[in-house]
């Protein structure tokens, strides 16, 4: 089943985010070498496609794991998490309906 997974940024985190990125987006692209990421991306805070020092609101992923436990967990592991860029996280089933 697929799952959201929603990180909500601390404020004053921009520049851990950017130390730690590259460690997340391995993980990201474990999961789509196995098939199993539907999306995943910032969310820009402020309406730009390059926000600059404005940084990132927050982050989405909705990928497949075998249930919500391991989708949890996944998301406990995350370098984002780890290291304190999300300061609240969400997961959550989540149904693909269109395209």
């Amino acid at each position: 089943m697929f799952y959201a997974l929603i990180g909500e940024d601390a404020p004053g985190t921009l520049d851990t985010r950017m130390a730690v990125r590259a460690a997340h987006l391995d993980r990201l692209n474990a999961l789509k070498d196995e098939g199993r990421l539907l999306l995943a991306g910032p969310c820009p805070a402020i309406d730009s496609p390059d926000p600059g020092p404005a940084g990132f609101s927050g982050s989405l992923i909705v990928a497949e794991f075998a249930s919500l436990a391991d989708a949890e967990a996944w998301m406990a592991a995350d370098p984002y998490v780890t290291e304190g860029v999300f300061a609240r996280t969400t997961v959550k089933p989540f149904k693909k309906v269109l395209p």
